[in-house]
């Protein structure tokens, strides 16, 4: 059934048939007026960019590399060099090359050929619980790729400049000097606080360092390098990495800098999954171009961009055999909802979709649960496993975006409307022989133990506050740069409640825990908008904050199906609703990497939550908060109230 929000479609254990009609779309009505995004506007009749008509399925879908690490730099740990630099990359047969940036690998073997595309970044894999260390080296341009957007915002553009609401005062994200810093950052990592590159850590390609720059091992950097520690004590799973670069992740992103990082266990082998050339990372993004194929960033103008891209191609195809595949996504686009589903002809089924199987999320596996389509917010990950040995040989089986506008659930004309994304082409007949993996119904995969909520765990209020006048995004209208206000005790386990009374669904990203999705309850968002204006309105007095118990407006909601029984690290926060979830024990890793020192952490230990759309991100919708040492009381209060 499908979900309260319009949530990922399940089948019910009858399978497809069981399947009923969804009737009227249940996803939240967006009110009239307007979208609820401060940062990006069309100012007037500013002509818009629009992608040249491409033919589909003519390029093949290519495969990131995967890096070579070298052992013998820190002896316990595997060890690359990644270096972020421009190049060129064709995005589409009928395109011609895009300046864009990437992430490059050293090769320890062969160090004159690095590893790499071009745009995007190598794969990292890594054994569970071995440790990796990075060094970063920034050999961008000291001019942006998108300049004029980083102009804009320096010029206090009110469309781009971050304003936050009395009493805080305006600050640029960036200093005048500096129009490209960067820094990485392990999503889903259990890293400790100096290698979690967070965005005031950034550095620039001539040795910039913005106010909390970090690194490990200091006598091997240079001042446009940092070097960061991973424990890699994940759950086999589907971590990436990405820029974090203060104040224009959004750009530093879209142009290129992003890459997969998986975690493997060695007990994986014994579940018998599909893998080697059967298990395909898909990284999902959208982009508009120019007539002469280079990049075109939009969203200064618009809501989202008009072309599909998987893995750096657009509208790609990828032969298959009839057989099962493991697909795991990323949705690494920088605002764009996926409501995905592979479609087929409808002479060869009953239904339009082919069944699938959801077998893991953010944190790692989950029970299998047979599906029809599913919603990936930015930054979420799927896997899955797909049996293309369902339909006849020769079928072209199509990855499409079913119903899910952009901003998400959306304003009518707010974005151009992505419907295909690529195409899978099954072949004839299997030539890698039987396939002999083991049936997802018949999986036994790691547990995910259930978080309690005790009678004293602890509760924390996040409130996306829209500024009334300027639309720049804040939690509990408190700006980024103000310091930390919201500790939480090292090992505790505590609620967070993602409060939206605007009409835009944010996938919020918690830097390192994993959480669980609680429930979700609807507000009266304009009665409680209102009457937290007038709270800031009046000096913020505690005792003056609206109860958010007086504006519910009906019982809390279960997870949806593909959330319940899954470790996440970034939750879907619809529009006039709360959503709960249940962070489990705040614990960085504490002790060090023998080869490398003060790669460990030290209380109190700082990172950072957001909103994952990430022009959002970059407008201020982000809050640091810190971990106290065990036996320490936190602050009073909560989320900076």
């Amino acid at each position: 059934m499908a979900g309260a929000f319009g949530g990922a479609a399940a089948l019910s254990p009858g399978g497809p048939q069981a399947l009923a009609a969804t009737g009227p779309d249940p996803r939240p009505k967006p009110a009239p007026g307007g979208h609820g995004h401060g940062r990006r506007g069309n100012p007037g009749d500013t002509p818009i960019p629009r992608t040249p008509p491409l033919e589909k399925y003519v390029d093949a879908l290519p495969t990131p590399v995967t890096a070579v690490p070298d052992p013998s730099v820190y002896p316990g740990a595997d060890y690359y060099e990644l270096t972020m630099r421009p190049g060129s990359w064709r995005f589409h047969r009928d395109l011609g090359p895009a300046d864009v940036w990437g992430y490059w690998a050293t090769d320890p073997h062969s160090p004159r050929r690095p590893i790499g595309m071009g745009y995007l970044g190598p794969t990292i894999s890594v054994a569970k619980d071995h440790p990796t260390v990075v060094k970063y080296r920034n050999h961008l341009p000291t001019t942006h790729l998108f300049q004029f957007v980083i102009d804009a915002i320096r010029n206090g553009d009110p469309q781009l400049t971050p304003t936050p609401p009395p009493p805080y005062q305006p600050m640029l994200p960036f200093p005048d000097n500096v129009n490209v810093w960067n820094v990485v950052h392990q999503h889903g990592g259990l890293t400790a606080p100096q290698s979690d590159g967070m965005p005031l850590h950034s550095f620039s390609p001539d040795g910039i360092h913005a106010e909390s720059y970090t690194t490990l091992d200091p006598d091997r950097v240079k001042p446009n390098e940092a070097i960061c520690a991973y424990t890699n004590r994940e759950r086999s799973s589907l971590l990436w990495y990405h820029d974090h670069g203060m104040g224009m992740t959004s750009l530093n992103v879209y142009a290129g800098l992003a890459g997969l990082w998986v975690v493997n266990d060695p007990a994986d082998q014994e579940l018998n999954l599909p893998r080697g050339e059967y298990e395909v990372p898909l990284i999902l993004q959208d982009r508009t171009f120019h007539p002469d194929g280079s990049l075109a960033y939009t969203m200064t103008l618009q809501e989202g961009e008009d072309t599909p891209v998987v893995n750096g191609k657009a509208y790609p195809y990828l032969e298959v055999e009839p057989r099962r595949y493991r697909l795991r996504l990323l949705n690494a686009s920088n605002e764009r909802f996926w409501r995905l589903r592979f479609a087929v002809p409808e002479s060869l089924a009953t239904q339009p979709s082919l069944p699938f199987w959801l077998i893991g999320t953010d944190g790692g596996f989950r029970p299998p649960l047979q599906m029809l389509n599913f919603l990936i917010g930015p930054a979420e990950r799927y896997d899955l496993i797909v049996d293309f040995g369902q339909v006849p040989p020769g079928t072209d089986v199509t990855l499409t975006n079913y119903h899910a506008p952009v901003h998400y659930p959306g304003v009518p004309g707010a974005g151009p409307q992505i419907s295909e994304i690529m195409q899978f082409k099954v072949a004839k007949r299997p030539t890698g022989g039987v396939d002999r993996t083991t049936p997802p119904a018949s999986l036994r995969l790691p547990a995910v133990a259930p978080v309690a909520v005790k009678p004293e765990t602890r509760r924390r209020q996040w409130v996306v506050y829209q500024h009334k006048l300027f639309g720049t995004m804040t939690f509990n209208a408190v700006p980024f740069m103000e310091p930390s206000a919201d500790f939480v005790e090292a090992g505790s386990t505590e609620v967070w409640e993602y409060v939206n009374p605007n009409h835009d669904a944010h996938p919020m990203h918690v830097h390192l825990v994993n959480f669980q999705v609680l429930n979700r309850q609807p507000i009266n968002a304009a009665a409680y908008q209102a009457d937290y204006e007038k709270w800031i309105d009046g000096g913020r007095k505690p005792a003056d904050l609206p109860v958010l118990d007086r504006y519910l407006t009906g019982p809390p909601i279960p997870p949806e199906p593909d959330e319940a029984h899954s470790d996440k690290d970034t939750v879907k926060s619809y529009p006039e609703t709360v959503t709960r979830i249940i962070c489990r024990e705040f614990t960085p890793p504490t002790d060090t990497i023998a080869s490398i020192p003060d790669s460990g952490t030290a209380y109190p230990a700082t990172y950072v939550h957001h909103c994952h759309l990430l022009e959002h991100e970059d407008d201020d919708l982000m809050r640091p908060w810190t971990i106290v040492a065990p036996g320490t009381e936190p602050a009073a209060g909560g989320g900076g109230h």
